[in-house]
């Protein structure tokens, strides 16, 4: 597949795919028995907040399976039934996860609700214990997914996910202190409902250019109007209209266009033109240019 040499935020890095399996399936060993450990924890302890920490591991390890499978998928090469390729599992993949969390952070809101109208006992040492360990754990799972979330939204989506773990096992901490200092049983709830509204806050943020990808939406740093107007001072160019610019997946960008030109004949010197101008400047390296002229074309030319 060709990848785009113009935008560094785009490059894949030179990071083995058998390595990076691997540190993807040692992330979702940890955060499964880690899931385990706190649920129980929760259990014995009382705590909403341990629990609702665990549930998002949980999520985190589910994520990671998830895009795990893309991975796999996403390098299959272009084949009759899928002509762009397979990346865009990973996208798919990204949106599965998104929405799956946001179901997690309602339960959650929910949960802590009805907590705060009734606040139960909690073990605030067991919630200390297993918190800190939880975030030694979410230390350890962004450490094997940092250099993989440069260039993955799946990845990006879980590191992301494991920072937010370490944060609400801080929070989670924090409650646990405060319930052992003072047995002030509504910081449970409190924490839980923080919690969810963390992971809704970064949903919304990361979910939109994944919706993008799949609503074949323009790149985000790339406006259509100035593609359109590098296309038009393009030498020989007389016009150019039907523009169409959509991303593939994360690293490959695609634009279509009619191209309004004086002489057919000077057409294909004129296309290795603005492919030229396509690729160093917008990090298009796919293209597809219809050439028409001034007396001969599309009779609506918007």
């Amino acid at each position: 597949m060709p990848h785009d040499t113009a935008h560094g935020h785009h490059h894949r890095h030179h990071l083995d795919p058998d390595a990076g399996d691997r540190r993807v399936i040692a992330a979702v060993a940890v955060n499964v028995l880690l899931t385990v450990a706190q649920i129980i924890g929760g259990v014995i302890s009382g705590s909403m907040a341990l629990i609702a920490d665990a549930i998002h591991n949980f999520s985190d390890a589910i994520s990671l399976i998830v895009a795990f499978a893309a991975r796999r998928v996403g390098r299959r090469p272009a084949d009759a039934r899928m002509t762009f390729g397979y990346g865009r599992a990973e996208v798919v993949a990204a949106l599965v996860n998104y929405t799956s969390l946001t179901i997690i952070a309602l339960y959650l809101v929910y949960e802590g609700f009805a907590r705060l109208l009734d606040p139960p006992e909690v073990e605030g040492w067991i919630v200390v214990i297993l918190a800190s360990v939880a975030l030694v754990v979410d230390a350890v799972t962004a450490a094997l997914t940092y250099t993989m979330s440069k260039t993955s939204m799946n990845i990006r989506a879980a590191f992301l996910h494991n920072l937010a773990d370490a944060l609400s096992s801080v929070a989670v901490i924090f409650a646990g202190t405060l319930i052992l200092l003072y047995d002030w049983r509504l910081i449970d709830p409190i924490v839980t409902l923080g919690i969810a509204i963390y992971i809704l806050w970064h949903v919304g943020r990361e979910i939109l250019p994944v919706i993008r990808v799949l609503m074949l939406g323009s790149p985000a740093d790339t406006a259509r109007e100035d593609v359109r107007r590098a296309i038009e001072a393009t030498e020989g160019v007389t016009g150019v209209h039907h523009i169409h610019l959509w991303e593939i997946d994360e690293s490959r960008r695609s634009v279509e266009a009619h191209i309004v030109v004086e002489q057919m004949d000077a057409f294909p010197r004129i296309a290795d033109r603005i492919k030229a101008t396509l690729r160093d400047r917008f990090g298009i390296v796919h293209s597809t240019l219809q050439p028409e002229t001034s007396s001969a074309g599309c009779p609506d030319r918007r």
